[in-house]
């Protein structure tokens, strides 16, 4: 079976929370088979039963996306350590406090 993608729960496959009781070997069976299997509980979705390769397509896919945003937020360090960046650390760091409230003041007057 394909990675599925689910964007609406009540679209999958169902069954209800007694059934999945009653004759979980069955529920199992045709989650391994279909893939993902909702559980519903008064009609509403109330759990999903994933086969394991979906769940590791699942997994797989929230490691992709984590090492995405990892190479993202490494460019972006990497843009801004900039030697005009380092500077303008060392001269934050070193300005005193009547400085930095002048700066301030500044900056809000600009803003308007």
């Amino acid at each position: 079976m394909s990675e599925m993608v689910i964007t609406d729960p009540r679209s999958i496959p169902s069954v209800t929370a007694t059934d999945a009781k009653n004759g979980f070997g069955r529920v199992l069976e045709r989650a391994l088979v279909e893939g993902v299997l909702a559980i519903t509980k008064h009609n509403e979705v109330k759990a999903v039963l994933l086969s394991a390769r979906e769940y590791e397509a699942l997994i797989a896919g929230q490691r992709d996306r984590l090492t995405d945003l990892e190479a993202e937020f490494d460019g972006l360090l990497d843009r801004m350590r900039t030697a005009k960046a380092r500077k303008a650390g060392e001269e934050l760091f070193a300005a005193s406090p009547s400085k930095l409230g002048r700066a301030a003041l500044a900056a809000r007057r600009e803003r308007g």
